[in-house]
């Protein structure tokens, strides 16, 4: 068989895993939004059907052939092969029956997190979560690692990242925003009660995110926003992305910012290359939270930006913010304090939240903490971060999905994101000298712009640290974030 035959067949091969992962997430972003209550159980065997035909497809022996025999004629091929290589090693050590076993209870571990956060009880989650984490520390000793089953999980989210190197990383941003923080609470608090008014209408609300994803460059024509419990994204494919933020009454900021999250995400996946193949994916998810934390925070929470957006608001909310001006608004907006909810925190102590969340999984997969210990351990965790301690367990241990899909290892990412973020927007700034003025005047084309030429069309033809050294020549440094949060809260 000729080279050009054997390449035809790898890439067959191939397209045709990504299509069945796509299949897989449209079903889950289903269960998210639209599937009724009842539909549980099907929808878990019909994941774990999927997820099964998935894992048999990428241990298939004649793909391992094809593997050892294809000769890639180009980067993007090169890059195809070692990706596909690294999934399938990865696969081939994990047998069918724990695939079958993780998928169905990931199905229905998402509905009782649901009517367990709804009532407030963990207790009636436990069960679950201690049925993935169980079958997460069994998957994790499939695939192998030098101690840490940790590596093994983070590496699906952050190839070549480890547990040493996440405790130094975060270790140090831990030790610099500890004081950071301690130095902006001691300034007088701005103005907040009118953002948590009881006076924001959903209605209103949702159109002012349709009007700010659509000004990113947000392609409606190539996907969509919905409604969810929890705000997310997911990509089957550049043509097909899907958002969701959510709404509440008294909180005139969570769904905006929600929203500038989850399209940070879905430009990444819409300015993705080579459409249903390995390379035309994202590099991490460190990478994909970069870009939805440099939208959130880096854009969102500017000064430029509500230059803009604020007289906007102000029309579709005369009432919520009679009397509030655009400078306070922003500083309410930017307010440090601590607080519960990680995905309603604020940039300088958004990383405790993480730490806190990595420090209790690793204790989880090493098995010196039980899953019926969590919701105490996750106080105390918050007690000692953030000073609060939670008053039940849906804004404690059960406020992100997460755990119910079985993702342990993805929290990390986060900051992994924040500190990338950090480091490409520098870069932006020196590539782009009118970027906040282009944001001031409500353009944010050229934010999208640098981004897709830089990082979202180059795929995963690299991995996302080498990716961000060649477009900004800086490592994996958190020293840039604890610059830019220094300047923006300390400088006056």
């Amino acid at each position: 068989m000729d080279a050009g035959t054997l390449w035809d067949e790898f890439e067959a091969k191939t397209r045709e895993i990504r299509d069945l992962i796509a299949v897989s997430d449209l079903l889950q972003w289903d269960q998210e939004t639209y599937m009724p209550p009842r539909g549980e159980a099907a929808r878990a065997r019909h994941l774990s059907l999927l997820k099964s035909r998935t894992h048999a497809a990428l241990c298939d022996e004649r793909l391992g052939r094809l593997l050892d025999d294809v000769r890639p004629r180009d980067d993007a091929e090169r890059a195809t092969v070692r990706l596909v290589r690294r999934e399938r090693d990865r696969a081939v050590k994990v047998p069918a029956r724990l695939v079958k076993e993780l998928a169905e209870t990931q199905g229905h571990a998402v509905e009782h997190w649901k009517r367990a956060r709804a009532a407030k009880r963990f207790e009636d989650f436990r069960p679950w979560l201690a049925r993935l984490v169980a079958l997460r520390r069994e998957q994790a000793d499939c695939i192998g690692h030098a101690g840490e089953r940790y590596d093994a999980l983070l590496e699906a989210y952050e190839p070549g990242m480890t547990v040493a190197r996440l405790q130094q990383v975060l270790g140090r941003l831990r030790d610099g925003l500890v004081p950071l923080v301690a130095q902006i609470a001691a300034r007088p608090a701005p103005r907040t009660d009118f953002l948590h008014a009881d006076a924001w209408d959903v209605d209103a609300q949702w159109l002012v995110c349709l009007d700010v994803i659509r000004a990113m460059g947000f392609d409606f024509e190539a996907g969509r926003l919905d409604r969810s419990v929890h705000p997310f994204s997911v990509g089957m494919v550049p043509s097909d992305v899907r958002l969701t933020t959510r709404l509440r009454r008294d909180d005139g900021a969570s769904a905006l910012f929600s929203a500038l999250h989850e399209a940070g995400h879905g430009l990444y996946e819409q300015g993705l290359p080579a459409e249903g193949t390995w390379v035309g994916t994202a590099a991490s998810m460190g990478l994909h939270e970069s870009q939805s934390r440099l939208w959130e925070n880096f854009v969102g929470r500017s000064r430029a930006f509500w230059t803009h957006w604020f007289p906007k608001l102000r029309e579709r909310f005369p009432h919520a913010l009679a009397g509030v001006g655009p400078e306070e608004w922003w500083q309410a907006v930017n307010c440090v304090r601590p607080s519960l909810v990680r995905v309603d925190a604020d940039e300088a102590t958004y990383n405790l939240h993480i730490l806190a969340r990595f420090e209790l999984e690793l204790d989880l997969l090493r098995g010196t903490l039980d899953v019926a210990d969590l919701p105490a351990a996750w106080n105390a965790k918050y007690e000692r971060y953030l000073g609060l301690r939670p008053p039940d367990d849906a804004v404690g241990v059960m406020q992100d999905i997460h755990w119910a899909w079985g993702e342990l290892g993805y929290f990390p990412t986060y900051s992994l994101g924040n500190v990338y973020a950090a480091t490409l927007v520098k870069a932006m700034e020196k590539a782009v000298p009118g970027m906040w003025k282009s944001v001031a005047a409500g353009d944010l084309l050229p934010v999208r712009d640098w981004l897709r030429a830089r990082i979202h069309s180059r795929g995963h033809l690299v991995d996302s640290e080498e990716l961000v050294r060649s477009v900004t020549g800086s490592v994996l440094d958190e020293r840039d974030l604890l610059a830019y949060l220094r300047e923006k809260y300390l400088s006056k």
